[in-house]
Order: structure tokens, then sequence, then C-alpha cells
């Protein structure tokens, strides 16, 4: 079984956050955050397998500091666990006070993915080796995260059986 270590897919990304990038409250849009999460997670999945991957859930994003205009937002992403063909991708997401310095973590997410041969079916991916504490507590917690997210797709699977998919007008 092939094997690779967590740091081989880490991957950084930092922006800066401009008036666009806001909303209302002045913070930063949390689907812009979103979309830099997935963007990066997808990057360190593909480095991980070195194949084509798929987002097949993003298990969480939790929103711990708001994001300001003063703000810089640098991403880390690197694969925590992997399944047979699933890819788990933890985001570590800093806010960075460009004034003064300070920087806080302001969300974390973890991300799923599966690995695609050339058919776009699911196939084998390396399995995951941690080296520091960080990726450590990550990949030893990773079991519990990988049940929850069995239990949660087999409740939507069964909520997505109760929706009616017809025109509201029909």
């Amino acid at each position: 079984m092939e094997q690779r270590f967590s740091r081989e897919s880490r991957c950084y990304k930092t922006a800066r956050v401009f008036p666009t990038d806001v909303n209302n409250h002045n913070t930063l849009f949390g689907g812009k955050l979103m979309a830099y999460i997935d963007d990066i997670a997808s990057i360190a999945a593909t480095k991980h397998c070195r194949r084509s991957v798929v987002t097949a859930s993003t298990d969480s994003v939790d929103f711990l500091q708001p994001i300001r205009p003063s703000d810089s937002v640098c991403l880390e992403a690197f694969v925590t666990w992997t399944g047979r063909s699933s890819i788990e991708v933890f985001v570590k997401v800093i806010k960075e006070d460009l004034l003064r310095g300070d920087r806080k973590i302001a969300a974390t997410s973890f991300l799923t993915f599966v690995a695609l041969d050339a058919d776009r079916k699911p196939v084998q991916v390396p399995s995951v080796l941690p080296e520091s504490e960080e990726e450590w507590k990550l990949f030893e917690t990773a079991p519990y995260r990988a049940e929850m997210r069995k239990v949660r797709r087999d409740e939507s699977k069964k909520f997505a059986d109760f929706l009616t998919v017809k025109h509201p007008w029909d």
C-alpha cells in the first residue's frame, strides 16, 4: 500500500480582503471564504493522490473570528486521513491584521474528496503518514469524523427521499 506524508499535500493561499469581498457587516463574505476553502482543499487532495478528485462533502466550516478589510486571510490545507478512495482534508484559516501583525484562527474546515480514475470511477488512494503533533491529532480523530460523515450522509439520503421535486406551481 502506497503511503504519503501529510506534508506532501500541504499548500497555502494568502489573499487580501478588498471592499468588494465584504458583506453588510464589513466582514469577508462566508461564501467567498468557502470558495477559497474548496479551492485549496482540492489542491491538497490532488497533490496527495496525483489524480483527479471531486468534492464529496464539505463536512464542516466553523467561522470563529470575523475577517475584516484590514486583514489578510491565509489558508493552509493538508490531507489528514484517507479511506479506500476518499481523502479528508483539513483547512486552517488564519486572519492577520496587516497593520498590527496580530494573527488568529478565523475558521477551520474539513472536506472530503474522492479520487477518480480516467473513467471517472473511484480509485484507491495512498494512506497518510502524519508527522507533527497537529497532524497526529487530526489523524487520530479522523475515524470518528468519518463515522459522523456516514451517519449524516445516510440521514441526508433518507431526507432527500422525502423531499418533493415538483415545481411550486404544479
